[in-house]
């Protein structure tokens, strides 16, 4: 059921741009600039919500976390809020090897180091494009994207990439915001993203352009039906999808074939 309103599922289109190459830079320039306040604004935003969010994706999982040899990775992982999610729902033995969270934003990644440096976390961080991801074929049990999936330059490239990281059978979740079809809740969403977020998190996080991307690309993003439908195109099967915050939050879940 595609909504007229959506362009084609090439991937995010940042106002102005006209390739791949410059979606892809404008990007990561938009999420470095706001790299200083972004979990701050992450859980002032979703009123911590997204911490909810987080602990049910890793929850969703819980049969390969429980495997203590299994291999986690975290795309777009941001400040690692995810991976770290992951690897506190996981059984751990001598042998483990950290969730790699990896992400092409540097000053993402130094946030999440430090994070990482704080605790008992077995987390490692790694700089790396989601399109062109630094490891071998068939490498990962569990490969996880958490609102960064959104972000890409090509949805069909980046699940083919996926694809290709993971073992047979492995497993993939994204974890996306999307606009509810209708009903009261919608409205309220639309307005809640539309009016209050880009004014509050562009006060906040001093980048008004990051804040005002957010709700275009959420409103541009596939339905959870075409992204199914392109999912099950790119080499998954068995694909699930969970609606939580009235419909304002998917996980997809699927295998590899």
């Amino acid at each position: 059921m595609a909504a007229d309103h959506k362009t084609p599922l090439g991937g995010t289109r940042p106002e102005g741009v006209t390739n791949e190459c410059e979606a892809a830079s404008r990007v990561r320039d938009m999420f470095a600039r706001i790299a200083p306040r972004y979990d701050f604004l992450n859980h002032l935003l979703s009123f911590s919500l997204d911490r909810l969010w987080r602990r049910r994706t890793a929850k969703h999982f819980l049969h390969i976390l429980q495997r203590p040899d299994a291999q986690i990775l975290d795309v777009c992982c941001g400040t690692g809020d995810l991976a770290f999610a992951l690897d506190r729902t996981r059984s751990i033995s001598v042998n483990s090897k950290p969730v790699v969270g990896a992400d092409f934003v540097e000053p993402m990644l130094v946030r999440g180091r430090e994070k990482a440096s704080v605790g008992s976390h077995l987390v490692a961080f790694a700089a790396a494009d989601a399109l062109h991801l630094p490891f071998a074929d068939a490498t990962f049990d569990l490969l996880t994207t958490a609102f960064g999936f959104r972000n890409l330059a090509s949805y069909e490239d980046g699940l083919r990439e996926f694809s290709r990281v993971l073992k047979r059978g492995g497993e993939l979740g994204i974890l996306e915001f999307t606009e509810p079809a209708s009903g009261v809740m919608a409205g309220v969403f639309r307005f809640y993203f539309k009016n209050i977020l880009p004014r509050l998190g562009g006060a906040i996080s001093g980048s008004s352009d990051a804040y005002k991307y957010l709700p275009t690309s959420v409103s541009k993003f596939p339905s959870p039906q075409e992204l199914k439908v392109l999912m099950q195109q790119c080499g998954f099967t068995g694909v699930e999808i969970q609606s939580w915050n009235f419909g304002s939050v998917i996980l997809h879940s699927a295998r590899r074939i």
